[in-house]
């Protein structure tokens, strides 16, 4: 861009396309890439979105199942029985993909994640280049099951009976993976006896296919303070949530590359604090070999009542909801930098519902936010405010409403 500019101010007159190249480099600027999946997949959802709201479409039953667990839906794949049946939806009726035998208690999945084929690089097995499914157990099992069969491909032991781990998330989508565990109470006994629970929740981390370990970490209140009540890591980024309604953020990357004790790789044999074992295997699972002792610089913090906090958006934006009961439903959205709430960026739907509203910012990264009521989708934008370049604005880009009528064959 400054070699485009240069050339600019020597010559008036470019060569052909050069007002298109200067043109992508503000698209790129603002995340669209002129072939990139996410444009086709914004054109795509633009196509549905039409067929599905005109008034002459019409909808029929083709297919429907019940079940008592919470059904899961992941790219075209149906799971039911808590993950035990996995039903195809691509086809024009459902089919069933593999439905494993009734398994145990102590069997039972807990959270699952679908991983996918990363493109362009050299996989250790066969296997690998084909969906697949993460799925943890309630013993502490994470394995690596085949999406189309069900088979077991990997497994790997977590810990023992320190902690349990309960939750799978994303820290970067497809390439990076966080086990995080229930939060950990000592028995009433020890409380009793004045006994104080200082560490609250493990985190395991992992790089996905091939399937490697890059470290666990306690969450101390030492090291966090007292208040803290939850904890999650996204983007390179460690959330650590508070009773107050305080937020804050740290640079997760730079905290485990300055308190690694030691890196250590799956299936290898280690000699940890007098145990001697093979990682991720049982009994002995995962040394915990990020060890924080001094509390990391602080990115950024705000206050939000329940701990709701997103980012997103270009520039980068966060949306937070005051930190007092009599704002439930109110959303502010303001700008990263400085803190500045965006012009129109207070949004309450006012509805009376026993659904509240919910707003979050889309996933196709299109710096776009969606606003849910009980009858009405508001999908907005963010925008630069007319002759002021330095403020954002939320406008918005269309309405859906979901009419409601009573004689509805």
């Amino acid at each position: 861009p400054q070699a485009a500019a240069a050339g600019e101010r020597r010559a008036p007159s470019r060569a052909p396309g050069a007002r298109n190249v200067c043109r992508l480099l503000t698209r790129r600027a603002h995340g669209f890439y002129a072939r990139d999946a996410g444009v086709a997949h914004r054109k795509n959802l633009g196509l549905l979105r039409k067929i599905m709201c005109q008034e002459s479409t019409k909808f029929k039953n083709v297919w429907t199942t019940h079940s008592a667990s919470p059904i899961a839906y992941e790219r075209g794949r149906i799971y039911l029985d808590n993950y035990q049946c996995c039903i195809s939806s691509i086809a024009q009726e459902p089919r069933i993909l593999y439905q494993k035998p009734k398994c145990s208690k102590s069997e039972k999945i807990e959270d699952a994640l679908l991983l996918e084929c990363p493109l362009g690089e050299m996989l250790p097995s066969p296997s690998d280049y084909k969906s697949s499914l993460i799925v943890l157990t309630v013993q502490n099992w994470l394995l690596r099951l085949s999406a189309d069969s069900g088979e077991v491909l990997e497994k790997i032991y977590l810990a023992g009976s320190c902690c349990k781990f309960r939750y799978l998330s994303w820290d970067t989508p497809q390439e990076v993976m966080v086990v995080k565990s229930a939060q950990n109470k000592l028995p009433a006994a020890a409380r009793q006896a004045g006994i104080q629970q200082s560490v609250l929740f493990y985190l395991a981390v992992f790089q996905v296919l091939p399937l490697s370990f890059i470290g666990m970490l306690e969450i101390n209140k030492k090291i966090f303070g007292n208040s803290v009540t939850d904890v999650a890591v996204s983007n390179g980024i460690l959330i650590v949530m508070h009773s107050v309604g305080l937020v804050r953020l740290y640079n997760f990357q730079a905290i485990s590359e300055q308190f690694m004790e030691q890196p250590f790789d799956l299936g290898h044999e280690f000699n940890w604090n007098g145990q001697v074992g093979v990682v991720g295997k049982y009994p002995f699972g995962l040394p915990c070999n990020i060890k924080i002792t001094d509390t990391p610089p602080l990115l950024f913090e705000a206050s939000s009542l329940e701990n709701a906090f997103q980012i997103g958006g270009y520039p980068w934006h966060y949306i937070i909801t005051p930190n007092k009961k009599k704002h439930k439903g109110v959303f502010h959205i303001c700008s990263l930098k400085d803190n500045a709430l965006a012009k129109n960026g207070i949004q309450d739907m006012k509805c009376c519902s026993l659904e509240p509203d919910w707003i979050y910012f889309h996933p196709d990264m299109s710096g776009r936010i969606i606003h849910v009521g009980p009858n009405l989708i508001k999908v907005l934008k963010l925008k630069e405010v007319k002759n002021n370049t330095d403020q954002m604005e939320i406008a918005e880009d269309f309405t859906i409403v979901a009419n409601r009528e009573n004689s509805v064959s």
